[in-house]
């Protein structure tokens, strides 16, 4: 049990992103309710406050979304990159033995042999 939840654990910079993720997500989910708040002040008079309320907070949530969206991709960059995500790379002779259905249902299927078509790489 304890060997399952030590691998289970996420890293450090695993929960730095999640932070930085849930940061994102709540001041991308205060932004109307700032909006809101803005235009009241500019109601009242405010108007410079108001301006600068609304343009802070959709800076501060445009920040970061950016924030996390870098972090994220270095995470999923270092995750692929290393050996804990198990990727396997299929080469030419890793699937050229199997053997296609010979009969099918569907009526719009078109059946080529290995003369007809050419491999990509």
């Amino acid at each position: 049990m304890t060997g399952w939840y030590a691998e289970r654990t996420p890293s450090r910079s695993a929960k730095a992103m999640i932070a930085v993720m849930l940061l994102a997500l709540l001041l991308v989910a205060a932004v109307p309710v700032a909006l809101l708040a803005a235009v009241i002040m500019m109601i009242l008079g405010h108007v410079a406050g108001g301006l600068a309320l609304a343009g802070g907070s959709v800076l501060a949530a445009a920040i970061a979304v950016a924030l996390a969206g870098m972090s994220g991709m270095r995470q999923l960059r270092k995750l692929l990159s290393g050996g804990g995500f198990p990727v396997v790379r299929l080469d030419g002779s890793q699937y050229t033995d199997a053997a296609e259905p010979d009969g099918s249902d569907y009526t719009n299927l078109v059946q080529l042999d290995r003369s007809e078509y050419t491999e990509v790489r």
